[in-house]
């Protein structure tokens, strides 16, 4: 028991400078325009970088898993983000800017796969809804963090000490795994049954995994949405000002913070996963239509903050519920590209009904099907 909850801590924190190097291009983009001499559209390109390899990399990531161990590809991925921190923070141009998010992204990807699978592999069999929570929580959690010391810390030492610092973080995060983490004694002797590294599960296993990514990119392409075109709709309705849209919306945030691992306490004391993800992700998509009404955003907003938590620890929990030890590292590697595929499409979708459809109320109706 000791040991499960301490490796969990530490990739609590691993998760938590995951997030906080995510933030970084978006707290100094007006510095790092400025220096690099590019604009909000490059800012945006590199912004993006940081998830677009997930598309490309969590299913090979999921397949190599077993022949390199889940430690090892795990430093892998961390090592890959100091790097591209490290990369970032000595650029001269837009050039070498990008091949270092690229890279921090990239290990990103890698990182968050075997994370999970790590927490399935501790937590299958004991509070895996509480884990997962735990862990999803560090992502708000790691750009909240951001969003509240990096630009402060860019003023004093400027934009390049940031990228430098989200790498170093990357690194004691790193050498956090491994000194704590070890494999299981049950996975170990699964491993050991089945010395195959490759291969998919069989279709009855992996159209429930699919089913599963499916829920959660669309998930995470609605909360996306939120973000992306909520602040503008209450902007451009004239009664507050884009700064003010921009605070009001950011209370999601905050409350997710809290409700996400309280949400997965409570359900894992309740069971009843199925019931709660229907439930609450109907609230979440009800609190989007309230936005849409003109109701006051301060309650919207943090009525879709709180109606966000329980379910992303029961969702990312589902493909452990059907896939044995041996078949985790390429199931998770299946959910995860499906994930990805859909969050990475989700906000250009909304973008275009945002074109076609006249405005921000229509964007709102996209996440709310999602």
């Amino acid at each position: 028991m000791h040991r499960r909850w301490l490796i969990l801590g530490v990739l609590f924190v691993a998760r938590t400078a995951m997030g906080f190097q995510y933030q970084t291009v978006g707290s100094v983009a007006s510095m790092l325009g400025t220096e690099l001499h590019v604009g909000f559209a490059e800012i945006g390109t590199l912004i993006g970088l940081y998830h677009i390899s997930g598309v490309f990399l969590s299913l090979p990531g999921g397949l190599i898993i077993r022949r390199i161990g889940d430690k090892n590809l795990c430093a892998v991925g961390l090592a890959l983000m100091a790097s591209g921190g490290v990369v970032m923070s000595l650029s001269d141009g837009y050039g070498v800017a990008f091949a270092g998010r690229l890279a921090s992204g990239m290990g990103a990807t890698l990182f968050n796969l075997v994370l999970t699978k790590m927490t399935a592999d501790w937590f299958a069999r004991r509070e895996i809804v509480l884990a997962m929570a735990v862990i999803l929580s560090t992502w708000p959690f790691g750009i909240a963090l951001g969003l509240f010391t990096e630009p402060r810390i860019a003023d004093a030492f400027g934009w390049r000490f940031v990228m430098l610092l989200a790498g170093g973080i990357c690194l004691l995060s790193l050498l956090l795994v491994a000194l704590c983490y070890r494999t299981p004694p049950d996975e170990q002797t699964h491993s050991d049954a089945d010395p195959q590294p490759f291969g998919l599960p069989p279709l009855r296993v992996l159209a429930p995994v699919i089913a599963a990514g499916a829920m959660w990119g669309s998930f995470n392409a609605g909360f996306v949405a939120y973000f992306s075109f909520v602040p503008s709709f209450l902007a451009d309705s004239g009664r507050i000002t884009l700064a003010q849209a921009g605070a009001l919306t950011s209370l999601a945030l905050w409350f997710g913070m809290v409700s996400i691992p309280f949400g997965g306490y409570v359900v894992q004391r309740i069971g009843r996963p199925d019931a709660t993800i229907v439930l609450f992700c109907t609230l979440a998509a009800s609190a989007l239509a309230l936005i849409a009404a003109g109701v006051p955003p301060l309650f919207a907003c943090i009525a879709f903050g709180v109606a966000i938590g329980p379910s992303p620890g029961v969702i990312t929990s589902l493909p452990a519920r059907v896939l044995a030890p041996a078949q985790r590292a390429s199931g998770f590697g299946v959910f995860y590209t499906c994930h990805f595929l859909l969050q990475a499409s989700g906000p250009a979708v909304a973008g275009w009904i945002h074109d076609t459809a006249g405005g921000g109320a229509a964007v709102l109706s996209a996440p709310q099907c999602s």
